[in-house]
């Protein structure tokens, strides 16, 4: 990874390319992020920087948190995240991180938290089909079905796919493409969706395909 940065999620819009076709866009408030640690391999095993994004009061800040600032004399941050950069040499701590730091055309890699769903079925959850709706299936046409053979094993095989809650969990969408860099404003429109909803929180780095 050769850069990274936090976001926050605006919401998705479109743009015309240079031949007139649609682009559809994720609009990301991306930083500006503040380095507030790094960590060497001499003391830790390996090189990252920690980045630090959004306001937040001081009088907000948990003890161990503010200790944590006031360590490397930064200003307290919300959201922090932590990534290891192929060479962290041109970052120092109190260094600012904006959107600059990615052009027109990269190819990025965007995580974030998706889009909590609640407690959902087989079919919403899954992509299950129904049963048959006539010859006996009664009122569970959109149930799971048979989970397994009976006798043996007589359980329920771990990681058999069946209702429970849905969505509200980390998830990140590889290799999409830097449409437009707004470095006053620190927008990133990414092409196509990323997880979340708008407001979300979400960490843009270099795609590991690319």
């Amino acid at each position: 990874m050769k850069k990274g940065i936090i976001g926050k999620k605006l919401g998705m819009t479109q743009l015309f390319d240079q031949n007139g076709n649609v682009v559809p866009v994720t609009v990301i408030e991306a930083g500006p992020c503040l380095v507030t640690f790094k960590k060497t391999a001499e003391n830790d095993g390996y090189e990252a920087v920690q980045l630090g994004f959004g306001e937040i009061k001081a009088s907000k800040v948990n003890k161990p948190m503010k200790g944590h600032f006031d360590k490397n004399d930064v200003a307290p941050k919300r959201f922090l995240k932590e990534f290891r950069l192929d060479d962290t040499s041109a970052l120092n701590v109190g260094d600012v991180v904006k959107a600059d730091v990615f052009a027109e055309g990269d190819a990025v890699d965007v995580t974030g938290t998706s889009k909590g769903k609640g407690y959902a079925g087989v079919i919403k959850r899954h992509g299950f089909q129904r049963l048959k709706m006539s010859h006996g299936s009664g009122p569970v046409a959109r149930h799971g079905g048979s989970l397994g053979a009976c006798s043996t094993p007589s359980r329920v095989y771990k990681g058999r796919k069946m209702a429970g809650h849905m969505g509200a969990v980390r998830s990140t969408i590889q290799n999409l493409t830097v449409v437009k860099v707004d470095a006053e404003n620190n927008i990133l429109a990414i092409k196509g969706a990323v997880p979340g909803p708008k407001g979300g929180i979400v960490t843009i780095a270099d795609s590991v395909k690319a």
